[in-house]
């Protein structure tokens, strides 16, 4: 990937990320965090990336798509580019999967060293 379009996405989620937090009024998309955005080449399409509370991903997906226009249109005037990319918005389910991941670490770690208490003490590595 060029340097370029590194730049061009990082300010693609800067202005959608700055639009969300003070251009949008709508409050099912209070809290929600763009975590990266990417930009087609000849910039016709923008998708987007977030996370948001797992109890609200139905009502934020609604939200964004009900505001996609307003927010095309306020990051057109903002970025200055020839053309406003068409957005589409994608949730990011990475940091859900980073958390169960560290739960079920934290489990396996209370679970080995119940496990080597039983046993004596010693622990997994005689």
């Amino acid at each position: 990937m060029k340097q370029g379009n590194r730049k061009v996405d990082e300010q693609a989620r800067e202005t959608i990320a700055g639009i969300l937090l003070f251009d949008v009024s709508d409050p099912r998309l209070d809290l929600v965090t763009i975590t990266g955005c990417k930009v087609s080449y000849d910039r016709a399409y923008c998708d987007a990336f977030y996370t948001v509370d797992p109890g609200r991903y139905e009502s934020t997906a609604q939200a964004l798509e009900a505001s996609k226009g307003h927010i095309r249109s306020v990051m057109a005037k903002k970025l200055h580019w020839r053309k406003a990319p068409l957005l589409r918005f994608h949730l990011d389910e990475t940091v859900d999967v980073a958390e169960r991941m560290g739960r079920f670490l934290e489990q396996e770690k209370g679970r080995l060293s119940d496990a080597s208490a039983q046993e004596g003490g010693e622990g997994p590595d005689r």
